[in-house]
């Protein structure tokens, strides 16, 4: 065994040199890698592949872990806008580095749009070398998001079932007060962060609604608003092509033979132009006259 018995078998993204050593690396064969750039020395002790991520390498250069959007990005949970680093630091945590280049060290200047996080984690336990726990990132997003952000990641975390309902009074009490009225919005039936915003627009606006509701002779939808208006949110990550295009229309086509007329914003009108997407809602509103039963 060697170094790329770590990163290959056990699947390891980063390794200390302590590890590799027990694999059975020498110093010469980590610094042949890393001269013929089969690895990268990220920081004094750790090592990755080449094709690692930008944001795990930044993380773990500067000296801490990837944290709040980033890890819930890394986790496959949504997060609104991961392309900044959010990365978590100990309170005691020394020697750390520029992002960018592990000789330098952190200051303002060289920070490069990196977001720091300094609070305890709630779960350590739960982090790993490179990243926190979901808990620990969905306590961060509450500090960090918009709230409406922050609730479509818990909304989309427990969906995924990587957390439970019983972790979010943890999850509230370790996060900002003012983020606490959220709790009661929670609702781990919305698929996607959307769906999440697409309610909250809504509930806003204080329009009465239901979250997936299922209509007899189409099946369940995303929310009917005001028992009149069916409104799902379109994302191209899952409708493209001819197939899915027919597939929605027909689906359109079908609510509007049962009195529904139907609406579905995108991704975009959703997340930048809600005021967009309440006009539109209360337009099609405003000319709806027919009302359905639904069908639970």
């Amino acid at each position: 065994m060697s170094w790329d018995y770590v990163f290959g078998q056990a699947g390891a993204r980063v390794a200390h040199t302590a590890e590799l050593r027990a694999a059975g690396a020498t110093d010469r064969m980590l610094a042949s890698a890393v001269r013929f750039e089969h690895l990268i020395r990220v920081r004094r002790g750790w090592y990755c592949l080449p094709d690692t991520d930008r944001a795990t390498i930044e993380a773990v250069r500067v000296g801490g872990r990837l944290g709040c959007v980033s890890a819930l990005g890394d986790l496959g949970v949504f997060a609104f806008d991961h392309s900044r680093t959010h990365l978590h630091l100990r309170h005691e945590a020394s020697r750390l580095r520029s992002p960018s280049n592990r000789r330098e060290a952190l200051e303002v200047r060289n920070r490069r749009g990196v977001r720091l996080h300094w609070a305890p984690l709630i779960h350590p336990g739960e982090a790993n070398a490179f990243r926190v726990g979901v808990k620990d990132a969905l306590v961060q997003s509450l500090w960090c998001q918009h709230p409406w952000y922050a609730l479509a990641s818990i909304d989309n975390a427990l969906f995924l079932r990587v957390i439970q309902e019983d972790n979010l009074s943890e999850i509230f009490s370790a996060g900002p007060a003012k983020r606490r009225s959220l709790r009661p919005l929670v609702d781990g039936r919305s698929e996607s962060g959307q769906e999440t915003v697409l309610r909250m627009i809504v509930h806003r606006a204080g329009l009465a609604y239901e979250i997936q509701p299922v209509i007899e002779g189409v099946g369940r939808i995303d929310m009917l608003v005001e028992g009149v208006l069916a409104v799902e949110a379109d994302s191209r990550a899952h409708h493209d092509g001819w197939e899915a295009h027919v597939r929605d229309r027909t689906r359109d086509a079908k609510l509007g033979s049962l009195g529904y007329p139907s609406l579905r914003p995108v991704y975009q009108s959703i997340m930048f132009e809600q005021d967009f997407v309440l006009a539109a809602i209360l337009g099609v509103l405003r000319s709806s006259v027919h009302h359905r039963t639904v069908v639970r």
